[in-house]
């Protein structure tokens, strides 16, 4: 790969930084009636970010400033992380129109999926950090975003989690550098061949730490449901989904290409983690009365699946794009089952009872989410669990791939739960609920539509898997 210092390499992450910035300025002297096209301005941005990311995608891979690297990888998690923060624009419509703070929540969004684009594209452990620190601290001002109910409790968890994590992850870098005299993965790979390998094991452990944070995977996952849970379902789509989708996708890269498996045995270290993020999210979900607690649980397992990739990482062909196909249809996927949520205004499992009645539509999403969520013809999950499956055995993880085999049926019977109330009359008990879910999709309609497009788009992905796992890398 060549090196280049040339700005316009990174026209996606610029236009979402400008569209932050432009936002946040405008939004200071737009009255609050107008404020939707801070909203506007977002979306455009995006627009742009996606435009710009196809045409890059053209040229041979590249590293820009020498520490971010325009591959593949790095433009298939912007275009995930660009369509995704189109979908949380829309859905926050209904959420954050006509609030006080609703520039705020717009930018924040932004500062966010910015975070995560970086993310994925590092190649040096400083950017590595700094981007961990871009797809953190925003959301933990998003979080306590709506100042109400439990929303102040969980954004100070997640920020104390984060503080943990973040000084986890510099200290881990910390011992890298230490160990191996550089930064730059391409130096860190060789300088690790000649440094002690107990520092750098203890180095490499603290930096996943962090990344597991990022991702919600355990043992850094216990934020997640109280997140998920606590927060307006826009908010938790936004934390749920956009920092996994870089956290993830720099994982692959820095054990990949940083770390030698020689040297410390991440294979293994993964695997355990994609194993007990799964068995044990999955064992939390059954007991889950609260739709969105469940959903918590449900992206924590969704995370230990996508590990498998990571697992088995420079060991199998299919492990980074099926990695990247099972981003995006669990972007999508994920983004649709909350906006379904926050179109209810349900937050119980009860809450959703007539839902199929009254909304025969949403309800329609509501199972294409869930369903989806647990990989069922022909959503795009589906697809991403097969490529990711093969690539764990061709990888030699085939015990784990049981494993996941086990946990996907056994997550079949909790999202089954919801899906069984909506399409469940409501007793006297819940009558009041099924009327409000009813009656009140059609006062959320950014969420409704949100949730009907982002499911239709989940469909679309799992149709052309083919095509689209061709684009990502997959050989013909």
């Amino acid at each position: 790969m060549m090196v280049d210092s040339d700005p316009t390499a990174l026209i996606p992450e610029i236009a979402l930084l400008l569209g932050a910035v432009a936002g946040l300025l405008l939004g200071a002297w737009t009255p609050r009636r107008r404020q939707w096209t801070i909203r506007v301005l977002a979306g455009l941005a995006a627009a742009a970010g996606l435009a710009a990311t196809a045409v890059a995608a053209t040229r041979p891979p590249e590293v820009v400033f020498g520490t971010y690297v325009l591959d593949t990888a790095t433009h298939t998690t912007r275009a995930i992380v660009l369509v995704t923060t189109l979908a949380l624009v829309a859905l926050c419509g209904d959420t954050a129109a006509g609030h006080r703070r609703e520039t705020e929540f717009v930018v924040l969004v932004q500062l966010g999926a910015l975070g995560s684009m970086l993310l994925g594209g590092a190649a040096d452990l400083v950017l590595l950090f700094a981007a961990f620190l871009l797809a953190s601290v925003p959301l933990y001002a998003l979080a306590g975003w709506a100042k109400q109910g439990t929303a102040t409790e969980a954004a100070l968890k997640y920020y104390l989690a984060g503080a943990l994590a973040g000084v986890t992850t510099l200290a881990g870098v910390t011992l890298l550098f230490g160990v191996a005299g550089a930064t730059g993965y391409a130096g860190v790979a060789e300088g690790l061949t000649r440094g002690p390998g107990g520092a750098a094991a203890v180095g490499l452990v603290a930096v996943l730490a962090g990344l597991a944070f990022k991702a919600g995977a355990v043992p850094a996952h216990f934020w997640v449901p109280d997140v998920a849970d606590g927060t307006p379902p826009a908010v938790a789509a936004v934390i749920t989904t956009l920092p996994k989708i870089g956290a993830l996708v720099a994982t692959y890269r820095l054990l990949d290409t940083a770390i030698p498996a020689d040297i410390v045995d991440w294979p293994l270290l993964v695997a355990i983690l994609a194993a007990a993020s799964m068995t044990l999210a999955n064992l939390a979900a059954f007991a889950q009365t609260s739709v969105l607690r469940l959903l918590g649980y449900s992206t924590v397992s969704q995370v230990g699946y996508l590990l498998m990739a990571v697992a088995v990482a420079g060991r199998a062909p299919l492990a980074e794009p099926a990695l990247l196909f099972y981003l995006a249809g669990y972007a999508v996927t994920n983004v649709a089952a909350f906006a379904v949520v926050a179109a209810t205004a349900q937050r119980s499992i009860d809450g959703h009872r007539g839902l199929a009645r009254h909304d025969p539509l949403l309800a329609t999403a509501l199972v294409v989410a869930l369903l989806g969520l647990v990989g069922t013809p022909p959503t795009a999950v589906l697809f991403g669990k097969l490529v990711v499956f093969t690539a764990a055995v061709d990888g030699g993880l085939a015990w784990l791939v049981v494993l996941a085999v086990l946990n996907t049926v056994a997550s079949l019977f909790y999202y089954l739960r919801v899906i069984a109330a909506a399409f469940t009359a409501g007793d006297n008990d819940h009558a009041g609920a099924v009327d409000h879910a009813g009656s009140g999709t059609r006062s959320r309609p950014w969420a409704r539509w949100t949730a009907l497009g982002t499911a239709t788009l989940s469909l679309l992905l799992g149709v052309g898997a083919g095509v689209v796992l061709t684009v990502v890398g997959t050989p013909t």
